[in-house]
């Protein structure tokens, strides 16, 4: 079976959702804890693809996370190589300052919780089957501020400029969690009190975001199975 390296910061920032739609299109997973140790390999090697993960952390934070520096080059490596990348929040602002673009503080605060999303034209095109309008889970208080060279924006929102982006057919950047399941957000609301309570425009209380957690997960897990469908289909390619 061939396998994807997965790159996670956070043991409560795994793959979710993504877990079985890696396992059905007949991929293994190579999943290393950074924040508990884990190395990152200087190259991809064999592996089939390179999917970053989210996490707490800034992706200006070397010094505190030195492995971050790793991940960077390789990411940049992967990216000269035309090697498929996904990544998530964290994930997806590595992607962009690798590959030059730049992460800040996002001007309205924090974007946590329950949010729409507009999908651009560009976005339709890697993504027809989607409506112009999908609900995500956000959280995060960095965005990405400029774009890779030769980026394409796919989604939007009033929160967050860039909420997903492309650089070519082989690299996505979501900057929100499609990929979270009701467990994980109990599991991120319960930690996150504090920045629950810190407030702001887009920020949701607690009573918001797990309200209907349940029903509001299976039909992200649904968005969430189109918006990879066509990067997993990139790696089938990239295999070929």
């Amino acid at each position: 079976m061939t396998s994807i390296l997965v790159l996670q910061h956070h043991p409560e920032e795994g793959l979710g959702s993504l877990a079985p739609l890696l396992a059905a299109a007949g991929f293994s997973v190579d999943l290393r804890a950074l924040d508990a140790g884990d190395s990152v390999p200087e190259d991809l090697g064999s592996y089939a693809a390179l999917i970053l993960m989210g996490g707490p952390m800034s992706v200006h934070d070397e010094a505190d996370y030195p492995w971050l520096k790793a991940e960077k080059r390789l990411i940049a490596l992967a990216a000269k190589q035309q090697r498929p990348i996904l990544g998530h929040c964290l994930g997806a602002q590595l992607i962009t300052v690798a590959l030059g673009g730049q992460v800040l503080p996002n001007p309205v605060g924090a974007e946590l919780g329950w949010w729409p999303v507009s999908v651009t034209a560009a976005g339709s095109a890697w993504w027809p089957d989607l409506p112009p309008s999908i609900p995500l889970f956000h959280w995060h208080g960095e965005h990405c501020a400029a774009l890779p060279a030769g980026a394409e924006l796919l989604a939007t929102n009033a929160a967050t400029a860039a909420q997903a982006f492309a650089v070519g057919p082989r690299i996505l950047a979501l900057q929100a969690h499609p990929e979270v399941t009701a467990q994980q957000v109990r599991q991120w609301t319960a930690a996150g009190v504090a920045d629950l309570a810190a407030g702001g425009s887009y920020v949701q209380s607690a009573a918001e975001i797990l309200g209907n957690v349940d029903a509001a997960c299976a039909e992200l897990a649904a968005i969430a199975a189109t918006l990879y469908r066509p990067w997993l289909e990139q790696v089938q390619r990239a295999m070929a």
